[in-house]
């Protein structure tokens, strides 16, 4: 359990001294906030510290931190480590620099940032990205939240499209999105966020609680196994993939956008943004923790190894069996509340291209309704193939990572320009250059090339990438 301990203190030092000198590279003040300067009552609306920074941890912490803990364990002891590293010097600074500087520039969302800094073109190409990558979540997080409900409560094991109570659950949920996304910030993602907030703290809690009651074995890190997964998945970039939320996601930066709308002052961004990257990453790290005990005593079936049905396994190892189903409709609780947040910022980013006002209901129905019927054609396919998700999952994976360089290349332009140690955003930009196109270039569903080649030529890119930052400062 050593390194289970050191991974958890890495991230209290880090979070405790790190985040201190990444604010201070940012120089926050006491300027007026976008949710006071542009307060319109739908997406600019001032919300307490305390409250934002449990609203902006449900809209984080999707399944990510769970399916990319249990599958990211499977490399070993080393994900202990190399998760708190990554949320400290990555994920961090890039949630924190997404969020900060939407607050500087009136809300912006994140394409309207790479606009501005990065130029029209690069607008261009993410703006796709950006929209395809939240469609592909929001649909992913209907059906896995309905899964989870069925199996649970109704004893359900397939989850078909054609049996009613799934069918029925999935409309149910997405129904759910989309009034989230069509009302004001402030009426229910305000309102009930901070309390499913502390719910899902309290359910990884009950899940640390079991270690210690009922025991838990964890392998030790060494330099033997620093990689043990049963696929041979090279560490990387297949790790860095693998595990995104709870080390470095680029879809927190369009939350963090959304929630640089409702920011009441500068000086809170520290503990919204990089703080509650900082508490994902230790759900994230409990739960691998718990992943790894259940498989080493094979308690899970080897055909739903590293899928979203452990976490049932998990919940009913560690917490007595009649409050094990409040750790699961904690969990539960997650897809749902990132899923709603996902179609709002894609909303707010559609509506900022076509610089069309959201104060207006017909407005957002314009944009929710094309949006609503998409989400309905991919999750009508994915639930007709059998291998949907690992597909959609695996793209959704990519332009989620993918996503974060841009955004770690807007900062480290305006960290150069203020004068500022842009080291901290530059070296972290281009890691996950390399390993977004070592993946792309090594995957089935990219060019399949073998690993050696995918990594030379991701290699390559980086430098391109360095070249092309160099002559945008």
């Amino acid at each position: 359990m050593i390194t289970f301990i050191i991974g958890i203190l890495i991230l209290v030092f880090g979070y405790i001294f790190y985040s201190k000198y990444v604010e201070s590279q940012f120089g926050p003040s006491d300027r007026e906030t976008p949710a006071h300067a542009i307060q319109d009552g739908v997406d600019f609306v001032p919300i307490s510290k305390r409250r934002n920074t449990l609203i902006h941890l449900l809209n984080i912490a999707g399944m990510g931190p769970i399916i990319g803990a249990i599958q990211g364990i499977l490399f070993g002891p080393i994900a202990f480590i190399l998760i708190p590293l990554g949320c400290i010097f990555a994920g961090g600074v890039h949630d924190y620099f997404a969020g900060m500087l939407s607050v500087r520039n009136r809300g912006m969302q994140i394409t309207g940032l790479i606009h501005k800094y990065l130029g029209k073109n690069a607008f261009k190409i993410f703006m796709v990205i950006v929209s395809v990558m939240l469609l592909l979540l929001a649909t992913v997080f209907v059906y896995t939240a309905g899964d989870l409900f069925v199996e649970r409560f109704f004893g359900i094991k397939e989850f078909v499209i054609t049996n009613p109570t799934v069918l029925g659950t999935y409309l149910v949920i997405l129904m759910y999105f989309i009034f989230a996304t069509l009302f004001p910030i402030d009426k229910i993602i305000g309102k009930f966020y901070p309390i499913l907030g502390l719910m899902l703290i309290l359910g990884t809690g009950m899940i640390l609680a079991g270690f210690f009651i009922k025991g838990v074995n964890l392998q030790e890190f060494s330099l033997q196994n620093y990689n043990l997964h049963p696929q041979n998945l090279p560490l990387i970039p297949m790790f860095f993939m693998t595990v995104s939320c709870g080390l470095l996601s680029g879809f927190h930066s369009t939350q963090a956008t959304i929630l640089s709308r409702t920011i009441d002052h500068e000086k809170d961004g520290k503990a919204v943004f990089y703080g509650m990257m900082c508490l994902e990453s230790l759900i994230a790290i409990i739960w691998a923790a718990a992943a790894m005990d259940v498989y080493s005593l094979n308690l899970v079936p080897q055909n739903i190894v590293g899928t979203v049905n452990v976490v049932n396994i998990i919940a009913n190892k560690y917490v007595p069996l009649n409050l094990a189903f409040l750790v699961t409709l904690a969990i539960i609780i997650l897809p749902i509340t990132s899923g709603d947040t996902a179609l709002r910022g894609l909303r707010i980013t559609i509506a900022d291209a076509l610089n069309l006002e959201q104060k207006k209901i017909k407005n957002r129905l314009l944009i929710i309704i094309p949006i609503t019927l998409a989400v309905l054609s991919i999750l009508t396919w994915a639930k007709l193939n059998a291998d949907s998700f690992g597909f959609i999952w695996r793209y959704f994976t990519f332009f989620n990572q993918l996503i974060a360089v841009p955004v770690l290349a807007c900062a480290t332009i305006f960290l150069y320009k203020e004068k500022k140690n842009y080291f901290i955003t530059l070296i972290p930009a281009l890691f996950y250059v390399f390993i977004t196109m070592s993946f792309i270039f090594g995957e089935k569903i990219g060019f399949n090339l073998s690993q050696n080649y995918a990594n030379i030529v991701g290699l390559v890119l980086t430098v391109c990438a360095f070249i092309y930052l160099y002559k945008k400062k």
